[in-house]
C-alpha cells in the first residue's frame, strides 16, 4: 500500500458479485484518500450471470464469461482476500472468515449472491450442483462434459426448476451436447408446479416451450425430489429418473449465516432502505440478490445489481466521508432477453414480445458491452518523471513501475561488488559468514544458521504478504539443511490512524506466527516504523543436526531437482501494471505461500548443494551453486516448470524490475531466444529449493515427493567445466 494521505477508514466489500464489481472501477477513477478498500471474494473472478447460458452452450469461454476481481481491485487500489465470508459480529464489526483471522470494517457492503442448493433434500450436497454460485457450477459443467464425451459414461441430464432460469439453462445443456455429438444424451426438466414457466407472457413462453420440445427435452410437473444418489433422482411419487449431471435452478435461497448476523431480514435477505443501507445496521449496505429492497420490493434479476452501482458507490463514500446519501430508484420493469440454445432468443417487457437470431445479436451486445466496461481498464502507469532532474545513466528503467517482492532488490552484480570488501570473520564461533544462503555460527555444542531478509509490498493484503515474506526468510534456513528456530520481525508500515496500525499489525504477527509455528519456529520479538509503504522483513534462525549443506558441493554427474514452478517475476510485474489474468495472480500467490520444510526434510540427507530460488532467478542461484561447486550445468527448457500465465506474459515483453541486471549472466550462458528462456532470469520471491542431488537416490527422493504430496521437477545435471550454464 502506497498513499500519501493516513489511512483512517477500513471499507470492506463481502463478495464480488456486479455491483461490487461496478464499484470498485469506479473507486478506481474516484478514489477517496484516507479509505483503506478490502475485497472478500473465494476466488480470482466472479462469473457473469447474464453470460452463463451462452457459456454453458458454448458460446463463450469461460474466461469471458469470468470478471477479473484482481484486476478491478489493483485498479480501485483495494486489497484482494480470497477467503468466504461466514458471519459478521455486528457490535465488533468483525467480518468472519473461514479461512483467517476475522477483518474489522467501519463501513461493509454485502454482495455475496443467492445459493440454489437444496438441503432438505438427502444426497443432494454429494451429487448435484446448484446453479448459484455460478463458479462451481461452471467448472463441474466442463467436468461432466469431458466425462460424458467417454463412450462408456453417462450423458442423463436433470435440471430442477423450470422457471426461465431453469429452461434457459436446459436449453444451452441440451445445445452444447448436441453440438459435441452426444446422440446418446437427454435433458429433463423438473417442476414443483402443474406448469412451466409460470411468471411469463404467453408468446414468450410457447417460444421457450417450442426450442425444449426441438431439443427433445423432457418436462415432468408436480415433480418432488426426496433423494439424489450417484446416478439417479428419486421423486415423491416413487419415480427414480436415471441422471448423471444434477443441477438445482429452483429459485434464490439466502445464505444461512446472513440470519445469525442480527441484521433485519425479509425471508432470510438483507432488508435495505432507498440508500441500500441495512435498515437495522447503518453502517452495513447490501446488494444484488443479497438484498431486500424494503422500499420497493423486485425480483432478482441482475439488472437490479448493475442499476444499484453508481448508487451503492456514491453512498459508500458519502457514509465514508460524512456526506448526504441518495436513494435507489429502480424501474418498474426491464427488459428480459432469455438465449434459447443456439444463436437465437426470446425478449419481452411489459406486453413486448421478441424472439429470433437478432435478438440473441441484442442480446450478446448488451452482455459484451457490459464486460468490456470491467476489462478494459486504464493502463497503469509509473509517475511522471520530474521535468527538471539529475542526468541518470538509467533514465530508460525509470519509466517502469518498479515492482515488489524480489522483483525490486538489488541485482546480483551488484551485492557480488559490494559484499567482496567485506572483512572475513575473526570469531572462532563464526564458523561461515558471506557467500552462501546463511550464516553458520557455533553455539555452544550446536551448529545454528541465520539469515535476513524483507519484503516489499507487491500485494495491498497484509495478512498475505507477512505469510509469503516468512516463508521466503525460511527458504534460506531450509536450503541449509538445518530446522528453522526463531524469528524477528521487521515492519514498516504506511500512515494511518492508530487503531488501524494496530490491527495491521495483528495481521502481520497472526500470519508470520502461523507460518513460523508451522515450521516448528518461534516468533521471539520485533521491531516497527512508519515508512510510505508497507515491507515485512524477519531475522531467521535455525539448528544443525549434522554440517550445513552450502553450495559448494555440488558434483559431475548430479541431478539438478527444483520443487517450485518459476514466473512469480513476470506475473507480479504485469498484475502492477494491469495487465495479469486474476487466476494468474492468484496461483502465483498460492505457490509463494506455500512453505518448504517437506521437501527440505526430503532433500537434506541426500543434496550435496543446496539454495533457494530468490531474487537473482533460476540462473541467478544456479551460478552461484555452480561457481562456489566450481562446475558447469545443463537444463531441459521444457522440464523447467513455468507457472500459469508466465510464458505468455513474458512473450509480452513484460519483465520485473530487476530482469536485465540478472540477465547480465547472458555471457555465461548459452540458451535459445525464446520467452521461455527469458524466465531463467525472472526473479522469484519465496521460490523453490534448487539441490544437486546424487542420481542413484533419484527414484527414492521422487517416490518421498510423491508420497508427501509435494511437486519436484527433475530439469537438467551437473557437468564437467568452468561454471557455465547451457540450456537445451
Amino acid at each position: 500500500m502506497n498513499t500519501d494521505w493516513p489511512l483512517t477508514r477500513d471499507l470492506v466489500l463481502i463478495g464480488g458479485g456486479h455491483t461490487h464489481a461496478l464499484v470498485l472501477r469506479q473507486w478506481g477513477m474516484k478514489p477517496l484518500p484516507g479509505v483503506r478498500v478490502t475485497l472478500i471474494n473465494p476466488g480470482p473472478g466472479a462469473p457473469y450471470s447474464g453470460m452463463l447460458p451462452g457459456h454453458i452452450a458454448g458460446h463463450y469461454s469461460r474466461g469471458e464469461l469470468d470478471i477479473d476481481l484482481v484486476r478491478l481491485a489493483r485498479f480501485a487500489g483495494a486489497r484482494t482476500v480470497f477467503d468466504r465470508a461466514c458471519g459478521i459480529d455486528t457490535q465488533a464489526r468483525l467480518v468472519h472468515l473461514e479461512g483467517r483471522a476475522p477483518l474489522r470494517y467501519d463501513v461493509a457492503s454485502l454482495d455475496i449472491g443467492v445459493t440454489a442448493d437444496l438441503p432438505s433434500v438427502p444426497g443432494f450436497a454429494e451429487h448435484a450442483h446448484p446453479v448459484k454460485p455460478l463458479g462451481p457450477f461452471a467448472s463441474a459443467w466442463q467436468v461432466f462434459l469431458e466425462q460424458a464425451a467417454r463412450p462408456e459414461a453417462g450423458a442423463d441430464c436433470i435440471v430442477i426448476g423450470a422457471g426461465v432460469a431453469g429452461v434457459e439453462l436446459a436449453l444451452a445443456m441440451a445445445h452444447r451436447m448436441q453440438q459435441a455429438g452426444l446422440a446418446r444424451a437427454s435433458v429433463t426438466l423438473l417442476e414443483a408446479r402443474p406448469e412451466i414457466l409460470t411468471g411469463t407472457g404467453a408468446q414468450v413462453r410457447k417460444i421457450l416451450i417450442g426450442a425444449s420440445s426441438g431439443y427433445g427435452i423432457k418436462v415432468v410437473t408436480q415433480a418432488e425430489p426426496v433423494r439424489i444418489t450417484a446416478h439417479t433422482v428419486e421423486l415423491a411419487d416413487g419415480q427414480s429418473l436415471p441422471a448423471d449431471f444434477i443441477v438445482s435452478a429452483a429459485g434464490a435461497r439466502p445464505y444461512p449465516w446472513i440470519a445469525a448476523t442480527g441484521l433485519a431480514c425479509t425471508d432470510g435477505f438483507v432488508d435495505v432502505g432507498p440508500d441500500l443501507r441495512a435498515v437495522s445496521h447503518p453502517d452495513i449496505f447490501a446488494a444484488g440478490d443479497c438484498a431486500h429492497l424494503t422500499h420497493a420490493p423486485r425480483p432478482k434479476a441482475g439488472v437490479y445489481a448493475v442499476r444499484e452501482a453508481p448508487v451503492l458507490f456514491d453512498n459508500l463514500q458519502a457514509v465514508l466521508s460524512g456526506r448526504k446519501l441518495r436513494p435507489y430508484n429502480p424501474q418498474t420493469d426491464y427488459l428480459k432477453l432469455i438465449s434459447t440454445g443456439g444463436k437465437s432468443a426470446a425478449g419481452q417487457k411489459h406486453v413486448i414480445s421478441l424472439s429470433g437470431s437478432w435478438v440473441w445479436k441484442l442480446k450478446d451486445h448488451i452482455d459484451t458491452t457490459f464486460m468490456a466496461r470491467l476489462n478494459e481498464l486504464p493502463p497503469m502507469a509509473a509517475p511522471p518523471a520530474p521535468a527538471l532532474r539529475a542526468l541518470d545513466d538509467d533514465e530508460g528503467d525509470r519509466s517502469e513501475i518498479l515492482c515488489g517482492g524480489c522483483g525490486s532488490k538489488v541485482g546480483r552484480p551488484s551485492l557480488i561488488a559490494a559484499l567482496a570488501g567485506a572483512s572475513l570473520p575473526v570469531r572462532p564461533d563464526t564458523i561461515s559468514g558471506i557467500g552462501d544462503d546463511a550464516a553458520v555460527l557455533q553455539i555452544g555444542g550446536r551448529l545454528q544458521v541465520i539469515s535476513t531478509d524483507h519484503l516489499r509490498a507487491f500485494t495491498e493484503d497484509p495478512y498475505l504478504l507477512a505469510r509469503i515474506a516468512a516463508v521466503h526468510a525460511l527458504g534460506d534456513v531450509w536450503s541449509m539443511g538445518a530446522s528453522p528456530q526463531s524469528a524477528l520481525l521487521s515492519l514498516v508500515i504506511p500512515r494511518m490512524s492508530e487503531r488501524m496500525q494496530a490491527g495491521t499489525i495483528s495481521e502481520v504477527v497472526a500470519a508470520v506466527s502461523d507460518v513460523l509455528h508451522e515450521a516448528g519456529a518461534d516468533l521471539v520479538g520485533g521491531h516497527t516504523s512508519m515508512g510510505r509503504e508497507l515491507t515485512v522483513g524477519l531475522t531467521v534462525t535455525g539448528l544443525l543436526d549434522g554440517p550445513a549443506i552450502g553450495l559448494s558441493g555440488a558434483r559431475p554427474g548430479d541431478v539438478l531437482l527444483l520443487t517450485k514452478s518459476i514466473g512469480t517475476g513476470v506475473i507480479l510485474a504485469a498484475e502492477m501494471r494491469g495487465l495479469a489474468r486474476g487466476s494468474d495472480v492468484e496461483s502465483a500467490l498460492r505457490s509463494m505461500q506455500r512453505p518448504l520444510g517437506a521437501a527440505a526434510r526430503i532433500l537434506t540427507p541426500a543434496a550435496h548443494a543446496m539454495t533457494d530460488v530468490t531474487g537473482f532467478g533460476l540462473a541467478g542461484h544456479m551460478m552461484s551453486l555452480l561457481e562456489a561447486s566450481n562446475v558447469a550445468a545443463r537444463i531441459s527448457l521444457s522440464r523447467v516448470p513455468l507457472l500459469s500465465g508466465a510464458e505468455e506474459l513474458a512473450g509480452q515483453g513484460v519483465k520485473s524490475s530487476i530482469w536485465r541486471s540478472n540477465a547480465s549472466l547472458e555471457p555465461r550462458v548459452s540458451r535459445p531466444a525464446s520467452a521461455i528462456s527469458d524466465l531463467i532470469y525472472d526473479p522469484q520471491t519465496a521460490g523453490g529449493l534448487l539441490a544437486a542431488i546424487p542420481a542413484g537416490a533419484v527414484p527414492a527422493i521422487l517416490a518421498a515427493f510423491e508420497a508427501a504430496g509435494e511437486p519436484a521437477f527433475l530439469i537438467g545435471e551437473i557437468v564437467d567445466g568452468a561454471p557455465f550454464i547451457t540450456v537445451d
